[in-house]
């Protein structure tokens, strides 16, 4: 459990430092380091179900690792770990003991210490996903913790989400809806949801799947492979607007 921290260090945010540009982005001897995604959402959403999914489908072509965010508890990495999604050494769990945003956003030095530690522990690693607790749609990463960030709210949550907004909508790099199966069953119209986050978002891409349905994560997995090509090169590309049903 990494929790014995002060509010210090590369990692720390204060509402007087203006915008965090974010650790560096290289290792001592000059080689890239991992690229950092953070996933957020509210709870039962599919965050983890996410993560699960990307990893059984980016193993086998990288070196990737996972730190997992809960309030008392470490039942995400637990869920990994028995899905074997990853081999055990890759994977860690931050205990929070509050509120799961402030673990991402304020105070990072607890996922911090479990991502370089990672890193440094494995070797040269290409991604790290840092899966937030459940939260709420005011739930971002600091730029000090993550390079990119993906937020997952569900169908069954009501087709109305995408429009209430808040910054985890608003902000995120990616935002993806799941369940977009059980639309049918929950009464919610994902042409208006697509129409809402489109107007929300101000072209920032969306995805609409199903992630327990036939390569489900493909358009996720998609678009972090595009992100991690883009870091591994250095270079910065402007994000397309894509709306995939």
């Amino acid at each position: 459990m990494h929790l014995d921290h002060t509010h210090e260090g590369p990692g720390a945010v204060s509402a007087d430092d203006g915008p965090d540009p974010g650790p560096d982005p290289d290792r001592p001897d000059g080689t890239r380091r991992a690229l950092r995604i953070g996933l957020g959402g509210p709870v039962g959403s599919g965050k983890t179900a996410t993560v699960a999914a990307l990893c059984r489908t980016l193993r086998d072509r990288y070196s990737l690792a996972v730190v997992t965010n809960d309030i008392y508890t470490r039942e995400d990495a637990e869920f990994l770990l028995h899905e074997a999604v990853l081999p055990p050494e890759r994977i860690t769990a931050v205990e929070t003991g509050a509120c799961p945003h402030t673990a991402i956003r304020d105070d990072i030095s607890a996922n911090l210490e479990a991502v370089e530690a990672l890193e440094d522990g494995l070797g040269p690693v290409d991604l790290i996903l840092v899966e937030s607790g459940g939260d709420n749609l005011t739930a971002t990463f600091s730029k000090g913790l993550v390079d990119t960030q993906i937020f997952v709210i569900d169908v069954s949550s009501g087709d109305d989400i995408p429009r209430k907004g808040g910054p985890g909508i608003t902000t995120a790099d990616l935002l993806v809806v799941n369940k977009t199966d059980l639309a049918p069953y929950v009464g919610a119209d994902l042409g208006t949801m697509a129409s809402d986050a489109a107007q929300r978002r101000g072209g920032l891409p969306v995805v609409f799947t199903s992630l327990t349905g036939d390569d489900g994560v493909r358009p996720i997995a998609d678009w972090v492979l595009d992100r991690l090509t883009s870091w591994r090169d250095g270079t910065a590309r402007p994000e397309p607007t894509a709306v995939a049903h």
